[in-house]
């Protein structure tokens, strides 16, 4: 792993050399006009090759219509512009000649004849972006997203990986923060993967994932964040979409969703409605070997989901410097989980199964999930604005479990015995959130500070009956109540500026206090029937980015940040899966803390390389442990992780009709833990994962798309060992009806290789756990849409383009968990 690192850093700098070609290269000048002669800024420049028209360079005019562009390499060559409002025009071919610059004649652009004002503005953005700090990949412009929900969606993202437990890590990190429209969300574990199940590609705009927040996020989230960014109405007047969706696989789904919008000078309304409905099958298999008997387990689980969602909201703008706005987000999802296994007990001694244990799981359940926020921005000419937000958040689960388990003989089928369960587990969690964010620009740069409350209440209720003869019997010795709540209280401040024209630094720091209290309340006393907490701890990050060259940049960036527990696995009772495994909750799980180094070099703007390192203290990790002949999984506390990584993107345009996109993600993972005899972890993992997306266009005709990840061998939790997995997609896309009408057909995992399975030996227990989800799919989702597709002027763009990009980054504080 050392050699390969030194050859891969080797790579790494290879790039920078490249700029010295420019020794034996030309630049060329020139200036953009109108009819009149005056210079047209921010006019669209690109430098084409004389014998084929291929693109060389592109640059936009500045003040006055002046450009430039250096480091040309000699050859015949024209300019051509573009500005919105006015005619394409071109230069005469000139000549570039080695160490001279080329002053080009004006190129004049003459105004045309469609008015602004019926201007209709079409963009396609890349499906990856690859930025210094964070990496987007924008559900819009893939063919192959369409039908999917955002959890599929995470499973297929650069660096992003989800194990089987569905905990989302990221370049080998758990402690992955999500958030929706840059607001913290307050889920975690299973019914944060049910929330994510439940939002439809149709309504998602992009993802992005950001790797080393700065100190105006939240301190939460060791391997960073992951912001799922809704869309939101950008056009002037009424407009509006339609879509609808079918996924054919042995268990058909069907998905739907529709917007309506309007918008003028002084209001923004918008308002989306979308569905996920039909069932879902996963296939789990554990094989484990326990003291001096063997457990062959074998699984499936069938579930049937209704998920509903709703967003409505509104931006009133008082006048050119005061906007108020409200938004309601609703997820109302109801389901029912069944679970059907069978295990065969073998004796080692005798290698002849003696028993076989047939459980089965009925698990009806509900969830609501509504946020309900209030908004104000206030933003001067003189770069001043000021953003203040207010949440509630009510989270509410209704659950039961009917759980039989029949102990049969293996040769005659005889019931040897039988242990019937039924729990009833009831959820609600209250948030109420305040945020306040100031920005200024301040001696040369940018500084901004503000503050965030947040209290967070949950009460968690576990019923456990013993079912005998049909009738149900409360059994007090297993059944509590756990309340826990939480305040945090955070200030922050963080100042950016430039040092000159190569190099810009961005400092900054925040503290958080944390008061928490977790109350078990049972008939039977224990140890942790409650814990409290009292801490704060400072946060600081920083950035420092150096431009080489025109071609060549360096950034280096650090941050410290914390992952606290997560609710559920605070309760430290247990939670039976079957009559020989179960979970439970830990009250002494401390927080997880992370330092992280990240340094990246960007070559041409686009082909972006980075090497970090992070080490975590405290990290916790989900473990299967043992206690006679039954397992149970829990959260333990490691003693620390280190993460070496590396990672390179690069988009590539092979031929006009055929773009690429490639990324590397190779890391270094140790892991460290003692918790007695048979229970010390020791692991050392080299993994890396692989991501491409080829998109082939034909003109006027459809568009293909074909992209696919492979994960190599890795580790999750801290000890199980996995194998390699990955899949393959191919999709495809057509517009009709003047571009109104999108339809997209894509066939997922089509090589049917999304299988997992890992391996485990700890606590007296060796584990092979398998599994795989339906994911080979037929894909097919119609979209419908009406209404104005214009805007009305080019500075009304830019103000709607600035306010929603500040909102995304004014709200990205929000909440705490």
């Amino acid at each position: 792993m050392k050699h390969l690192l030194r050859i891969l850093i080797i790579i790494f700098f290879v790039n920078s050399a490249n700029s010295s070609f420019a020794q034996n290269a030309g630049r060329t000048t020139g200036k953009i006009t109108d009819n009149n002669g005056k210079g047209l800024s921010v006019a669209t420049v690109t430098l084409l090759r004389a014998k084929d028209s291929s693109l060389s360079k592109s640059a936009i005019s500045g003040t006055n219509g002046l450009y430039e562009m250096a480091s040309v390499k000699p050859g015949a060559y024209f300019i051509t512009a573009t500005s919105v409002g006015h005619k394409k025009s071109a230069s005469p071919v000139f000549n570039i000649v080695v160490g001279e610059t080329v002053t080009v004649p004006d190129v004049v652009l003459s105004q045309s004849s469609v008015s602004l004002k019926e201007v209709s503005v079409e963009t396609k953005k890349p499906m990856i972006e690859v930025m210094a700090d964070k990496t987007i990949f924008n559900v819009e412009s893939s063919i192959n997203a369409t039908g999917s929900n955002a959890f599929e969606l995470l499973q297929k993202s650069p660096g992003v990986s989800i194990d089987k437990d569905d905990n989302i890590s990221m370049q080998g990190k758990n402690g992955i923060k999500i958030y929706i429209d840059g607001k913290p969300s307050q889920m975690s574990g299973p019914d944060l993967a049910a929330y994510l199940k439940s939002i439809n590609s149709a309504d998602m705009e992009s993802i992005e994932m950001i790797t080393n927040p700065s100190a105006k996020y939240d301190a939460a989230g060791n391997a960073g964040i992951i912001n799922i960014k809704l869309k939101k109405n950008k056009k002037y007047g009424a407009n509006g979409n339609i879509s609808s969706g079918i996924a054919i696989a042995p268990h058909t789904r069907y998905n739907n969703s529709f917007s309506i919008n309007f918008r003028d000078k002084k209001i923004n309304l918008f308002s989306n409605y979308s569905n996920n409905l039909g069932p879902n099958q996963f296939i789990f298999n554990l094989y484990r070997i326990q003291k001096d008997t063997t457990y062959d387990q074998h699984s499936t689980n069938y579930s049937e989901n209704k998920t509903h969602n709703v967003k409505a909201g509104f931006d009133y703008f008082l006048d050119a410097k005061n906007t108020i706005g409200a938004v309601i987000t609703a997820n109302f999802n109801n389901n029912r989980s069944i679970t059907s296994s069978n295990t065969v007990i073998t004796p080692n001694n005798t290698g002849t199964a003696n028993r076989i244990l047939y459980a089965d799981n009925d698990i009806p359940g509900t969830r609501s999930n509504v946020d309900y926020n209030v908004n104000y921005r206030y933003a001067n000419t003189k770069g001043s604005e000021f953003n203040i937000d207010a949440d509630m958040v009510n989270f509410r689960r209704t659950g039961s479990s009917y759980q039989p388990n029949y102990y049969r003989d293996p040769v005659n089928n005889t019931l040897l015995d039988e242990r019937i369960y039924m729990n009833n587990t009831p959820t609600n969690i209250d948030i109420y959130i305040v945020k306040a964010d100031y920005e200024k620009n301040f001696y040369k740069g940018r500084l901004g500070f503000g503050g965030k409350y947040s209290d967070v209440k949950t009460k968690n209720t576990f019923d456990f009956y013993n079912v005998y003869s049909g009738v149900n019997v409360k059994d007090i010795d297993r059944s509590n109540k756990f309340n826990y709540d939480e305040n945090v209280n955070a200030l922050y401040v963080n100042y950016n500026r430039p040092l000159g024209k190569k190099t810009k630094i961005q400092a900054g720091v925040r503290m958080e206090n944390t008061k928490s209290e977790g109350n078990l309340i049972s008939f039977v006393s224990q140890p942790d029937d409650n814990v409290k907490r009292n801490y704060t701890n400072f946060f600081p990050s920083g950035a420092i980015s150096y431009t080489l060259n025109p071609k060549n940049s360096l950034n280096l960036n650090y941050s410290r940040r914390i992952d606290r527990p997560n609710y559920q696995d605070l309760n430290p009772f247990e939670n039976k899966l079957d009559e020989l495994t179960y979970q439970k909750g830990n009250a002494f799980l401390r927080p997880q803390y992370t330092n992280s180094f990240q340094l990246s070099h960007t070559f041409k703007s686009r082909y972006v390389t980075s090497i970090g390192y992070s080490h975590i203290q405290d990290y916790f990790a989900r473990i299967i442990d043992t206690l006679g002949n039954k397992s149970f999984l829990t959260q333990k506390n490691l003693a620390q992780q280190n993460i070496f990584s590396l990672n390179i993107s690069a988009p590539v345009t092979l031929a006009k009709w055929w773009n690429a996109f490639f990324t590397f993600n190779g890391y270094h993972s140790a892991y460290r833990a003692n918790f007695g005899a048979g229970k010390i972890v020791n692991v050392n993992v080299d993994a890396f994962s692989l991501f491409t997306q080829q998109t082939f266009s034909i003109k006027k005709g459809p568009t293909f798309e074909l992209s696919g990840l492979f994960n190599s061998p890795s580790v999750w939790g801290g000890t199980f060992k996995t194998r390699s997995f990955g899949f393959a997609d191919v999709g495809v896309q057509q517009q009709f009806l003047k571009g109104s009408a999108t339809i997209k057909v894509s066939y997922t995992d089509f090589l049917h290789t999304l299988h997992w399975l890992a391996v485990s030996d700890y606590g007296g227990s060796v584990i092979t756990a398998s599994g795989h989800p339906e994911s080979q799919q037929l894909k097919i989702n119609l979209s419908y849409r009406f209404g104005n597709k214009q805007v009305k002027a080019a500075a009304q763009r830019k103000a709607v383009s600035d306010e929603e990009n500040k909102r995304l980054n004014s709200s990205g504080g929000l909440g705490n968990q």
